[in-house]
């Protein structure tokens, strides 16, 4: 398999959680939104088949994917072409389909996805992963080694059935020596649209307790806050539209400590 589609790739970041529906896809976009006006080229591999949901979040629709001499073409999310995105949902003929395959399918496909993509140069490639330890992520985990694999950033929910599942994603880490760069709670209280104060609706603090538990860096928490949800929903870059909320910040602080640690 050639690997020169990242070959000026200069690090590779997979975003993982052992369980399903807790804000991967919002955290993937919100890192590479906060990269970009860090200065930084972004690209997203958005490898969950089963439910790809980093088109919308950006807002570029279904375009058509091109290929050149050294792979597809990735479609760009801004016009300054700062941030790359390759969906599995721009392969599919219908939005509506359901991916109904075999591993080995699967995996091939993932293995041609990672492989034949022609990024050119990127400071940071976001992997965007479905939920859970499977065949993919072996997939995904085997085909990004043949280049480099700088770590990962894990997101769970605060609650203890989150936590539990994400445990495992870390056993996963330690099992396949993936370097953890740290721990995200998402959905970590709620904010008022109206008075901005934060409400613990799913308990708190489960994200840096596993952190703790684990040796990990816990990398911050991310609140439940509907503008996030409605620019996410629009296709909006939420960091420009509202940079006073402590969303922003908390997001802000996260891509800072994920900097420097792939500098360190």
């Amino acid at each position: 398999i050639s690997i020169n589609g990242l070959a000026q790739v200069k690090h590779v970041v997979l975003v993982l959680s052992g369980k399903g529906g807790v804000g991967k896809s919002t955290i993937t976009t919100e890192l590479a939104l906060a990269l970009v006006h860090a200065g930084k080229k972004v690209g997203i591999l958005d490898v969950d088949l089963c439910g790809p949901s980093i088109p919308r979040m950006l807002s570029v629709g279904k375009p058509e994917v091109h290929q050149c001499d050294a792979g597809w073409v990735p479609v760009y999310a801004d016009p300054q072409q700062k941030l790359a995105i390759m969906s599995i949902g721009f392969l599919l003929e219908d939005s509506d389909e359901a991916v109904i395959w075999r591993g080995p399918k699967k995996t091939a496909l993932i293995g041609q996805f990672v492989s034949d993509v022609a990024w050119g140069e990127l400071d940071i490639l976001l992997v965007d992963t479905p939920p859970g330890t499977s065949d993919e992520h072996l997939a995904v985990l085997e085909n990004l080694r043949k280049h480099r694999v700088d770590g990962a950033v894990l997101v769970t929910t605060p609650q203890a059935v989150s936590t539990g599942d994400v445990r495992r994603e870390i056993t996963f880490c330690k099992k396949t020596a993936v370097k953890i760069l740290g721990i995200v709670e998402n959905m970590s209280g709620f904010v008022c649209p109206h008075c901005s104060e934060c409400s613990n609706v799913f308990s708190k603090g489960g994200g840096e307790e596993l952190a703790k538990l684990t040796g990990s860096v816990f990398l911050g928490s991310v609140p439940l806050d509907p503008l996030l949800t409605a620019t996410l929903e629009e296709g909006r870059d939420f960091l420009q539209a509202f940079p006073e909320s402590s969303t922003y910040t908390a997001i802000s602080q996260i891509v800072n400590t994920v900097l420097s640690s792939l500098d360190a």
